[in-house]
């Protein structure tokens, strides 16, 4: 079955012309695997595609007359633009004519559409956007990363479980390895939150639902101790934003060092396969776009200035979400924990 993907081409700080450019990388490289539809306004997406080669790709255009900015109100666009490519690629996926939707537009109103429209997965109370973190032995998924910003301890359960879901299908690892997001090892450490999903989280192992490993400290995050870390979207949304300042740092010193003298440059060079090789690491356009995890669709969020390699890889985890079956997989973990529980 050709699986159909709905992408907003007027969401993102390099739209359209990255976004466009993106969705052609990955309809070249995934040939005849995905149906890219271009959601946005018709005579924009016709004129930004001339600027591409495009022999041998087929696109479906679906016209969206309006345009949210990055920084506008989520509840007031969702109001007051239903016709925005956010809200017409959404609509496309609730009437079954796109399996998921990929933008790089206004996070709080792809969030807030997403579910309203969609509604939630069977037992979830709340979802919660996975963000996929660079780390010493490869990866961690942590969530929430901003989905929402106070929660409650059966929330962050949930969390787990559709963490531990998701990387067990996305990526292949059996069993992995579930870290609650703390101050301290031990389970007496932390707020009244933290102790109260420990708890939790220990009766979830017992029952062989989940690997959990206990607490994990922020140190812990990027030396690949868990590959699941949980927490509330407040706390997370700090850590990947920090995270996400780490490659500018890292980065821009290298980049000045080769503009410099001779030597420099010569050094740069020699070591260019090593510097690539932590750019690739470091780079969040190579995770592609964040899940929004629970909802009853598959919603991909990409970082607002996505380029074209972001925007084709969150193609490719749109297509494997849905290849995968994750949500019938987490609604199947969750009533396993709901029967456990009784």
């Amino acid at each position: 079955i050709m699986i159909k993907i709905a992408l907003d081409v007027m969401g993102g700080d390099n739209a359209p012309d990255s976004v466009i450019e993106g969705a052609i990388w990955a309809a070249r490289e995934m040939k005849n695997k995905c149906h890219i539809v271009l959601v946005g306004q018709d005579n924009v997406i016709h004129k930004t595609l001339q600027k591409y080669d495009t022999k041998g790709i087929k696109f479906t255009i679906v016209n969206a007359t309006q345009v949210v900015g990055m920084h506008e109100s989520p509840s007031a666009a969702f109001r007051q633009k239903k016709d925005s490519s956010i809200a017409i690629a959404i609509q496309l996926q609730k009437e079954g004519k796109a399996d998921a939707i990929v933008s790089a537009g206004n996070t709080g109103l792809v969030m807030a559409t997403s579910l309203l429209r969609l509604g939630r997965l069977k037992s979830v109370h709340r979802p919660a956007i996975a963000a996929i973190l660079p780390t010493k032995k490869g990866y961690v998924t942590m969530l929430d990363v901003g989905a929402n910003v106070d929660s409650k301890p059966l929330h962050l359960l949930q969390f787990a479980i559709m963490g531990y879901i998701y990387v067990n299908y996305m990526f292949n690892k059996i069993r992995p390895k579930v870290g609650l997001l703390s101050i301290g090892e031990e389970s007496s450490k932390g707020n009244d939150l933290t102790q109260e999903v420990h708890k939790l989280l220990e009766k979830l192992k017992e029952h062989n639902l989940i690997n959990f490993i206990g607490n994990v400290e922020g140190r812990d995050v990027l030396k690949g101790k868990a590959d699941v870390v949980v927490c509330d979207g407040f706390v997370g949304n700090i850590v990947l934003k920090m995270a996400e300042s780490m490659y500018e740092m890292i980065m821009r010193p290298l980049k000045d060092f080769m503009k410099g003298k001779m030597r420099g440059k010569i050094g740069f060079m020699m070591l260019k396969p090593v510097f690539d090789k932590l750019r690739a690491q470091l780079d969040y356009e190579e995770y592609g776009g964040a899940p929004l995890l629970g909802i009853k669709g598959v919603s991909i969020i990409c970082h607002g200035s996505s380029g074209p390699r972001a925007i084709m890889n969150a193609i490719k985890v749109a297509h494997r979400y849905v290849s995968e079956k994750v949500n019938e997989h987490i609604e199947e973990q969750l009533k396993l924990y709901n029967e456990a529980m009784k």
